[in-house]
């Protein structure tokens, strides 16, 4: 029986409603990614660039529809965080969290990176001269805009979701205006063809710019849905529906905006160095600069306002769901305990000062929208492809398990799911996977020392579930380094063909890492032990 202090002690609050979490998974995908992530992307694969859309949008979505069957099973804030941990063991459990963790803690940087950059255009002081880094003046604003969106969650979650829900029509509507705008009032035919001699590069680039181009980035939004599970009134109903319609509401405006900014670009600023190094007056504010030089002033001015609006939005609701997958982190055991405190109101307060400093200390190797992105995009791809084993784990240990919302032919799309979010975390190149391995390998390392030090048991640790976790790391890699030039590599192997043998190996991998799963009866306890914590219920 629980104690009258356990009962009374603070719990989230279950506020959230379909339409909150729709708006809020929106909301978190239209952010500074269509205010950037357009650019960048037509850099990369020029008129391809709407195909890297439909890329991001298919490889989003097989995530998606894994995670719309698994949210609703463990209806917990920062869920992703438990399901990296019922079937993998300690190490494989502890080792996804920290990824998670940092893919998250990013986020609203790089919105408040995304606010500065545009707002330099008027304020000239926040970047440095001739390049698009943070000075050090932007970056004691950036610090005090940080602080300013942490704060703003120590009200309750209901509050910040009502603020990300009246922020999100607009950043819906803005768009969508300014999508119709430029295509009936730009539109240049000629910025969609494509010369024979640029055939193989564009295409090349379509699918490297769903990883360094801002589109996986800015579709990622549908997570909120998983993340806020413990505040929402219905999950079973709602998370499949927000988780969902969300990937197609957003995708269906970034491929009208990606249109658009194709269109509307002057054929005579692509006329000496292409796509490739477009430059036009203002560039750092694309959109606004766009609509300035169509003669839409009044247009220009909203979309200054909105590059405040929409990342701030963005880093709001982050800021927020990055709170409950710390507050995860330190229930699984990951994490101190002391980040598992809820205040009066709901919120987990040490979570979110954590979250500062992490936040704080990420501008400095990262001063720039597009080199955040393309670390943002891979780190958080890898922290989901957990989730498509679990799913065939949970599958076998728990076959009789009421699911809201079963996955059809989840043999067939869980493995497809793995190998994609293999190959976007490939697509990243060879310098952002130094990074990621590198911070990985140093925090095993740490962990393997301290369990040393305290004389643990291998078995205990889970040393033998994580046999699959180091050819994984090294395959993608490995690949990578052989691969081509394009992505860093030696140019040993070329784009395709390391794209074929990312997806050979993955595969082996993938099956090998659902038969290395803690045992049938290990899942089904794990499982009991979440209902009765009863994290996040009413």
């Amino acid at each position: 029986m629980p104690t009258n202090t356990e009962n009374s002690a603070p719990r989230l609050r279950r506020e959230g409603t379909l339409q909150g979490l729709i708006l809020a998974c929106v909301g978190a995908s239209i952010g500074s990614g269509w205010l950037f992530g357009p650019l960048f992307t037509a850099k990369l694969a020029g008129p391809y660039a709407i195909g890297s859309w439909i890329i991001g949008m298919v490889a989003i979505l097989l995530l998606a529809l894994v995670f719309a069957e698994l949210g609703p099973l463990i209806p917990k804030a920062g869920a992703v965080v438990h399901l990296a941990n019922v079937g993998n063991g300690p190490i494989v459990g502890n080792m996804w969290t920290w990824i998670l963790f940092l893919s998250y803690a990013t986020i609203a940087p790089i919105e408040v990176t995304a606010l500065l950059t545009y707002a330099n255009n008027y304020f000239p002081h926040f970047l440095q001269a001739h390049s698009n880094l943070l000075s050090s003046q932007g970056y004691l604003y950036a610090l005090i805009s940080l602080a300013f969106f942490v704060g703003l969650n120590f009200f309750s979650v209901q509050w910040v979701l009502r603020i990300n829900s009246a922020a999100t029509w607009w950043k819906i509507g803005i768009p969508s205006l300014t999508g119709i705008l430029f295509i009936v009032l730009g539109w240049h035919s000629s910025n969609f063809h494509v010369h024979n001699a640029n055939f193989g590069e564009n295409i090349q680039g379509m699918f490297v710019a769903v990883a360094t181009g801002g589109v996986i980035f800015s579709l990622l939004g549908f997570r909120h849905a998983i993340d806020l599970a413990g505040e929402s009134k219905n999950p079973k109903r709602d998370i499949p529906l927000a988780t969902i319609l969300s990937v197609l509401i957003a995708g269906g405006i970034y491929i009208l905006v990606q249109v658009a900014f194709i269109a509307a670009v002057n054929p005579k600023d692509l006329a000496h160095g292409g796509w490739t190094h477009l430059q036009f007056s203002g560039i750092n504010g694309p959109f606004a600069a766009l609509a300035m030089t169509l003669g839409i002033t009044w247009l220009a001015l909203l979309l200054y306002a909105d590059a405040f609006i929409s990342p701030a939005g963005t880093a709001l609701i982050y800021t927020a769901t990055s709170a409950r997958v710390t507050l995860a982190t330190a229930e699984s055991g990951a994490f101190p305990q002391i980040l598992s405190r809820i205040n009066r109101r709901g919120v987990p307060w040490t979570s979110l000062l954590l979250l500062f400093f992490v936040g704080a200390l990420f501008f400095l190797p990262f001063p720039s929208w597009q080199k955040m992105v393309g670390y943002i995009a891979s780190m958080t791809v890898l922290s989901y492809v957990i989730g498509p084993i679990a799913l065939l784990q949970l599958r076998k240990a728990m076959p009789q398990l009421e699911r809201p919302f079963r996955l059809p032919y989840a043999r067939l799309i869980a493995p497809l799911a793995f190998v994609v979010g293999t190959w976007i975390v490939y697509w990243s190149g060879l310098h952002t996977l130094n990074f990621i391995f590198g911070t990985l390998f140093v925090l095993l390392g740490l962990y393997a020392l301290w369990g040393l030090l305290r004389k643990a048991p291998i078995r205990e640790m889970g040393w033998q579930y994580t046999w699959w976790i180091i050819p994984y790391f090294l395959m993608i890699w490995g690949v990578c380094w052989i691969g081509p030039k394009s992505l860093g590599g030696a140019g040993w192997v070329g784009f395709y063909q390391g794209m074929a043998i990312i997806a050979a190996i993955s595969l082996g991998i993938f099956y090998w890492a659902v038969a290395s799963a803690v045992s049938d009866r290990n899942i089904r306890s794990y499982m009991r032990n979440l209902d009765k914590r009863g994290v996040g219920a009413p």
